[in-house]
């Protein structure tokens, strides 16, 4: 994707001892992957120019993009991501070893939570996997952000969806379990358990179902299951 939007790339990727360069524009390749020396190291790194053709005129815009190697770093435990503006000189470093459980202590920085603790839960089925990080605030108004293979799904979509439904049921039988309800009558809905809540949602599975371009939203059937049905019953 990011070679079809751009009219320059170049990908040096080392490995096994080998460094091997090749560079496209407007995504065809000027010449075939060759080698170009000795690697000092492993890994990949990717240089592009944004398709003025296509975007028109742009910039880059620091915090924005710093923001979204934020999230990843929260995703990816124990990771270490980095960005540097040659343009200022400007740069920051995220490394979070609590995962989504640290994500939702920075979300609530400015909150009081109403436990200290951040409640984290994970489930894995075949290669299906499902973390839920989550913390109640004095506040009134839910903020809940969803992760699918690392994409935020800024539209919700199945894994959400199981989220939400799941915590309404697990709160209701927790009120009838403590007979706070005498009569039995009282239903928790959905506005009432998630007032206050801040939560963060990862799903990773090996063939994600977005809906749109944008992978704005998850249509996986699986992942409202598994979002909903490993919670504890009482």
């Amino acid at each position: 994707m990011v070679n079809a939007l751009s009219s320059w790339m170049k990908v040096v990727s080392e490995r096994e001892g080998v460094r091997y360069v090749q560079e496209y524009e407007c995504g065809i390749p000027k010449a075939p992957v060759k080698p170009d020396g000795a690697a000092q190291g492993n890994g990949t790194i990717t240089e592009f120019i944004p398709d003025k053709s296509i975007f028109g005129d742009w910039e880059y815009d620091f915090n924005y993009v710093a923001q979204r190697l934020r999230e990843l770093a929260y995703l990816q435990t124990n990771v270490q991501i980095g960005i540097h503006d040659d343009r200022t000189g400007e740069d920051s470093a995220f490394y979070f070893e609590g995962g989504i459980a640290s994500y939702v202590r920075y979300l609530n920085r400015s909150r009081t939570q109403v436990h200290p603790s951040v409640i984290y839960m994970s489930q894995q089925v075949d290669s299906t996997s499902v973390e839920v990080a989550m913390q109640y605030n004095d506040g009134y108004n839910e903020l809940i952000v969803s992760f699918a293979n690392c994409a935020n799904t800024i539209d919700g979509g199945s894994h959400l969806t199981g989220f939400r439904s799941a915590l309404t049921r697990v709160l209701n039988d927790f009120v009838h379990k403590m007979k706070q309800d005498k009569g039995n009558e009282l239903n928790l809905m959905g506005e009432d358990v998630r007032g206050g809540l801040t939560a963060v949602i990862s799903v990773r599975l090996n063939e994600p179902q977005f809906e749109g371009q944008t992978k704005g939203r998850l249509g996986n059937p699986e992942t409202r299951a598994m979002s909903s049905l490993w919670w504890p019953t009482s």
